[in-house]
C-alpha cells in the first residue's frame, strides 16, 4: 500500500504527504513506573444504534471496555467517566454509572489495574440548583452510587456549584461535607474554563491566585481524605506553584496537555518528594498510550533522556488536539483511536466528530505521524483516505 496521500492545506490546495515511517515506541512487558499515571479514557459510540445521536447516548460497550483493557495492558490507569468520555457533553449520568460499573468489573481481570471514577453533579441541571444543599445532595447521590460498586472517586468540578455559590466559603462547605463522608482518599479536579466555559470562577474567584488559596485551604483541612488534585489550567507555572504548596501525602496530577512532559519529569525542587514532580491524569494519554507507557518506563529506569525523546514529539500533536476551542479536543482523541484500529468508525456521542474541521484533522494526521504514534501506518493511510473522500478530497 502507498505510504502517501493527498492532504488539504491551509492555503486552500492539496499536498502529497508521505509517512516518515517511524516505529511507535512500546515499553517492555511488565515495566514499572515511578509515577502514578491515569489516562482519561474516551467512550466508543454505537453508530448503528436506532437512536438520534444528538439526543441519545448509544455506546458500543465491547469496544469501549476493550479500549480500557488496552490501557491497562500498557500499565496505565483509567480515569473513568471524565470529560474525555464526553461526561456532561453527551454522556449522561445513568450511562456514566453503567460505564463505571462495567469498567470496574473488567478491571478485576488485571492485577494492579487502577480505576478512578468521575463523581459530579451533572444529573442536576445547573438552572435547577437553588441552594448549596442541592449541590451537596447531588454529589452525595453520585458518590454513594460509585462507592457502592467499589469505586474510588474523582470529585469533578460542578457547574451547579458555580451557579449557586456566593463565595469561597460555599466551596469549602460543599467539599468539606463530601470529603467527610468518602470511604477512600479521592482526587479533586480543577477544570479550567477553557475546557468548560460554565466553570469560570471556580473556587469562588476569577483570580487564579485567590482560587488556588481556597483550593489549598480545602486540601489542608481534609488532607487525609485526598489522594491528590488534578488541575487542568494549561499553565505550567501555576501547576508548579500549587504543587509546591501541597501537604504531605497529597499528589499533584497534571492535567496540562500542553506541558505534561516537563511537569511529569519534574524539576527536583521542593521540600517533599511530591513537590518535585507531577503525576499524571491526562486526556492526551488516551491518544498516545503506547508512547506514554514507554516514556514512563524509561523515566522509572532513570533514563530521562529517553523519556523526553519519546514524549517531546507528541507535544505538538497534543497542543493541536487541545487547541481552542479546547472543549472539542475529544474529537482528536477519538480520531486517533480510529486511525490506530481501536474502533471501527470515526463517530462520536453527540455527533462531535464534526466539531473539528477537515484542515484540523489533516494536520492531526501529519503530527501523529511525526510523533511516531500511528500504530499501524498502512491502516491509518487507508482510513484517512476514506474519511477525506467523504469530505470531497479524493486520492486520484
Amino acid at each position: 500500500m502507498s505510504r502517501s496521500l493527498l492532504l488539504p492545506t491551509a492555503a486552500g490546495g492539496l499536498e502529497t504527504y508521505t509517512l516518515r515511517g517511524s516505529v511507535p515506541a512500546r515499553p517492555a512487558a511488565g515495566a514499572a513506573f515511578n509515577r502514578v499515571a491515569y489516562s482519561a479514557a474516551h467512550v466508543v459510540s454505537d453508530p448503528l444504534a436506532a437512536a438520534d445521536p444528538w439526543v441519545d447516548c448509544a455506546i458500543d460497550w465491547d469496544a469501549t471496555i476493550g479500549y480500557r483493557r488496552h490501557l491497562w495492558s500498557l500499565g496505565l490507569g483509567v480515569a473513568e467517566a471524565m470529560d474525555t468520555a464526553q461526561r456532561g457533553m453527551g454522556l449522561d449520568w445513568p450511562t456514566s454509572l453503567e460505564l463505571i460499573r462495567r469498567s470496574l468489573d473488567a478491571a478485576r481481570d488485571f492485577a494492579g489495574a487502577r480505576v478512578a471514577s468521575g463523581c459530579g453533579t451533572d444529573h442536576l441541571a445547573p438552572d435547577a440548583a437553588r441552594t448549596v444543599e442541592d449541590v451537596i445532595a447531588a454529589y452525595e447521590t453520585q458518590a454513594q452510587a460509585i462507592e457502592s460498586l467499589g469505586g474510588r472517586l474523582i470529585l469533578m468540578a460542578s457547574r451547579a456549584l458555580v451557579r449557586v455559590a456566593r463565595g469561597p466559603e460555599d466551596y469549602a462547605r460543599v467539599y468539606g461535607r463530601i470529603l467527610e463522608q468518602v470511604r477512600e482518599p479521592v482526587i479533586l479536579h480543577w477544570l479550567g474554563d477553557m475546557f468548560d466555559p460554565q466553570l469560570k470562577g471556580y473556587w469562588g474567584s476569577d483570580d487564579i491566585s485567590r482560587a488556588m488559596d481556597t483550593a489549598l485551604e480545602v486540601i489542608a483541612a481534609h488532607a487525609g481524605k485526598i489522594d491528590g488534585i488534578k488541575i487542568s489550567l494549561l499553565d505550567k507555572d501555576r501547576e508548579v506553584e500549587m504543587r509546591r504548596r501541597l501537604p504531605q501525602g497529597v499528589r499533584m496530577y497534571t492535567g496540562d496537555d500542553f506541558n505534561y512532559a516537563e511537569l511529569i519529569a519534574g524539576d527536583g525542587v521542593g521540600t517533599l518528594p511530591t513537590h518535585a514532580h507531577s503525576d499524571a491524569l491526562l486526556g492526551i494519554f488516551d491518544a498516545i498510550a503506547p508512547a506514554a507507557s514507554a516514556a514512563l518506563a524509561a523515566l522509572a529506569q532513570g533514563d530521562t533522556a529517553r523519556f523526553h525523546e519519546i514524549l517531546a514529539p507528541t507535544v505538538p500533536l497534543s497542543r493541536h488536539i487541545f487547541a481552542a476551542p479546547t472543549r472539542f479536543y475529544k474529537t482528536g482523541v477519538v480520531c486517533m483511536a480510529w486511525l490506530n484500529g481501536h474502533q471501527d468508525h470515526f463517530s462520536m456521542v453527540g455527533g462531535q466528530q464534526s466539531a473539528r474541521s477537515v484542515l484540523h484533522v489533516a494536520q492531526l494526521f501529519r503530527l501523529a505521524d511525526q510523533a511516531g504514534v500511528l500504530e499501524h501506518p498502512g491502516l491509518a493511510i487507508e482510513r484517512m483516505a476514506q474519511w477525506l473522500a467523504v469530505h470531497g478530497v479524493h486520492q486520484s
